[in-house]
């Protein structure tokens, strides 16, 4: 099942990435170029990468302008993350592109890439949760809140899981149909940002 195989790809990417803890190192793809689970495992890389900048950002004492380089940093991340999750779909698109919809088959209101997006970014959750639920710092009382937390999130992922399977299955039989929106970010575009346009020199 796809949502199987996301996820083991997704733990891989995590775990590789925690060997480092490193936000800038450059990461080796373990699978082959133009696979499936290359667009996931980098995906994800960036997804992990991102997380840290994040909690980076929001160091109450950070320098502003070292803050406005995070800043830039996770807009690049953002852009690069939304042009993988368009090359999943696209995968998507092509690997399905024989199956004729039937009469009544309809769209549903995400696609399977942005699914898999949100399976990768509960695969992170996890992992940091379950990093919080054994700290050995920590009261008995918060750690349990946490695990009860970590539970929720397992949920969560056997829940979205079913729902990835199930979507897909419904693609190939014609249930349903799917299209590539491009998200087309517009503060990311020189020509289309009216700050970035009007500063052109």
């Amino acid at each position: 099942m796809i949502s199987e195989l996301c996820n083991k790809v997704f733990i891989k990417a995590i775990y590789d990435y925690h060997l480092y803890n490193d936000i800038n190192k450059t990461y080796e793809n373990p699978y082959e170029t133009g696979s499936f689970e290359n667009l996931l495992y980098a995906k994800c890389w960036i997804d992990t990468a991102q997380w840290h900048m994040e909690d980076e950002i929001r160091n109450p004492a950070i320098d502003p302008v070292v803050a406005l380089k995070w800043k830039r940093k996770i807009d690049r991340s953002n852009q690069d993350r939304t042009d993988l999750v368009e090359e999943i779909d696209s995968y998507f698109l092509d690997k399905y592109k024989n199956v004729r919809p039937l009469s009544n088959a309809r769209i549903n209101t995400e696609s399977p890439a942005w699914a898999i997006d949100r399976l990768s970014i509960l695969a992170l959750k996890i992992y940091h949760m379950h990093e919080e639920s054994i700290r050995t710092n920590v009261n008995e009382a918060d750690l349990n809140q946490r695990k009860a937390k970590l539970g929720v999130l397992l949920q969560q992922q056997t829940d979205l899981s079913l729902a990835i399977n199930e979507l897909i299955d419904d693609i190939q039989k014609g249930e349903k149909y799917m299209k590539v929106y491009r998200q087309m970010k517009m503060y990311n575009d020189p020509d289309l940002n009216p700050v970035l346009y009007n500063n052109k020199k």
